[in-house]
């Protein structure tokens, strides 16, 4: 059995890591000064000119989707605590029919760029449009914290950086790269190295999946023998392992449920995805592709997560510099050595590019889109100039995730992104419902529920174990304990609230929407007439 003596070393050869990792940013960086050449309008830059197929798209999702917490986080995780880490890859997939039954076909059709497209349709726009612009930027925010720590624990493994200072060098590296990717290429730029990187990522997961099978004769029963022999712990096979040692612990395993399966139909950069298809019936499809690409990965993490218990094992994964999120890198070098290792750990540094690049479009698109151009401009912004404040903004929120994933690096990813599913759920969610699906919802109801739940899952966030009081917080100092909210994921407080606030406000409230346009969303949600088309040049 493989054993990583020593944390700080780097397994495998560093200078072939940095090799791969260098040729595959210079082919995909190839192919977004490529794609860049058409980024001429808004539609460009945002959307792609609308000219993805769904298998397309559904591709790109699946890259957008699949982030360092389901590659990393989830395989460490289920490696150190078995069925319980496996409830994250359930609970991300069971999202996806939330997403398709609910928001995608009619999301196509209602919006133009943003999510606050959609809520601000029937609504007034300014109000509207700002509240929804902070959440994207929270949402988004979140999410890149959780993809950034995951990239100075990988090439800090890599690399044999075991100090800060070389961490936090790493994580900068990664934010400049990202920022490059979305100033040159865009959207469709973006989208190419997503769908890259899907196919990179599954064929990966795939192979590994095969040879540990292989390993066991093909008998997943003789691998979780295995996994339960070296982990010396039977409960690895067992529901409860993380979520069952108290009546909190159970709670709390529901919150995280909450904010997996409704965050996804409420995540920014998942929706602003359907708007690079030209018609609602391709949207439909990216998301049926979607499902399929990502059902089958989640498949394979079950293999890999016990595989990772039974070749490494669960005291020298925690041991490595990266904790829980080393653990496919460190099944990768066990299985194939430095080789595999270089090729597997630059499929997850294209998974954590990707991703970021994804986030960052969508942050930079909702500010400029929302704030600038419908806002400050009234929706009359001179010629080039919304794109230009975009490009702008991608270099602050590029700054700005290099700074919080300094701050955020060791924390378990999977973990970290759970909490941007629940802030999404919590913010998003019930005013895209309600103003789907609901006449008499209101302005000011939507205000109320986007606020609340926003500030309610933060709040709750900032006063649980995830900050302080526990040896898994942010803050580790002993001194320092604040958690006096008892669960680490609010969803179950804060989407439940959110929808509470937006029915009550808008029931209460006595100015009514304009009736025209409430009949004209719903024709348009449900038919696409009117709907944006795709650009052609």
């Amino acid at each position: 059995m493989f054993r990583f003596e020593a944390a700080a070393a780097s397994p495998g050869e560093p200078w072939l890591n940095i090799a791969i990792f260098g040729a595959f940013v210079a082919v995909t960086m190839v192919i977004v000064f490529r794609a860049s050449r058409n980024n001429r309008t808004a539609a460009d830059y945002y959307a792609a000119g609308r000219s993805f197929t769904g298998g397309q798209n559904g591709s790109a999702i699946a890259g957008d989707y699949l982030s360092a917490a389901s590659f990393l986080g989830i395989v460490g995780a289920i490696a150190m605590t078995g069925y319980d880490g496996f409830l994250y890859s359930i609970g991300f997939l069971v999202a996806w029919l939330v997403a398709l039954l609910l928001v995608a076909e009619l999301l196509r059709n209602t919006g133009k760029f943003t999510m606050a497209d959609v809520l601000s349709f029937r609504l007034k726009q300014r109000p509207v449009r700002i509240a929804a612009a902070t959440t994207t930027l929270v949402v988004c925010f979140f999410y890149l914290l959780a993809q950034m720590a995951g990239a100075g624990g990988l090439v800090s493994l890599l690399l044999g950086i075991g100090d800060q200072v070389g961490q936090a060098l790493v994580i900068t590296v990664v934010g400049g790269l990202m920022i490059l990717y979305v100033l040159v290429g865009g959207m469709k730029g973006t989208t190419w190295v997503q769908i890259i990187k899907a196919v990179l990522l599954i064929a990966g997961a795939g192979l590994m999946t095969v040879w540990v099978l292989a390993m066991y004769g093909f008998n997943f029963s003789t691998l979780l023998d295995r996994a339960v022999e070296v982990a010396e712990n039977p409960a690895i096979l067992d529901p409860g392992l993380k979520y069952g040692v108290s009546e909190i612990a159970k709670v709390d395993f529901v919150s995280l449920g909450l904010a997996l399966v409704l965050g996804t139909a409420a995540l920014p950069h998942v929706l602003m995805r359907f708007y690079t298809v030209p018609t609602a019936k391709e949207a439909r499809k990216s998301v049926v592709w979607a499902i399929w690409l990502i059902g089958i990965f989640y498949v394979f993490t079950l293999v890999l997560g016990y595989g990772a218990a039974a070749l490494v094992g669960p005291e020298v994964i925690a041991a490595a510099p990266g904790g829980p999120n080393s653990a496919a890198p460190l099944l990768a070098f066990s299985l194939g050595g430095p080789l595999l290792l270089g090729l597997i750990s630059a499929v997850a540094f294209a998974t954590i590019l990707a991703v970021v690049a994804g986030l960052t479009i969508t942050a930079a698109a909702s500010f400029a889109h929302d704030i600038y151009a419908s806002v400050v401009k009234k929706g009359k912004p001179e010629p080039g100039a919304e794109v230009k404040v975009a490009r702008r903004t991608v270099v602050i929120i590029g700054v700005v995730a290099i700074i919080g994933g300094i701050g955020a690096n060791g924390q378990n990813i999977a973990f970290l992104v759970a909490l941007a599913f629940a802030v999404a759920a919590s913010a998003n969610l019930p005013t895209i419902v309600y103003s789907l699906f609901w006449k008499r919802f209101t302005t000011r109801g939507a205000l109320w529920s986007m606020y609340g739940g926003l500030i309610s899952a933060i709040v709750l966030i900032a006063f649980s174990p995830v900050v302080s009081g526990s040896e898994t917080s942010m803050l580790k100092t002993d001194a320092i304990d604040f958690a006096i909210f008892p669960l680490s994921n609010p969803g179950i407080v804060s989407i439940p609230l959110a929808f509470l606030l937006g029915w009550i406000v808008s029931v209460i409230d006595n100015r009514r929407e304009d009736a025209l346009k409430q009949a004209e969303m719903e024709v348009r949600s449900l038919t696409g007439v009117g709907a944006e088309k795709a650009v052609s040049h």
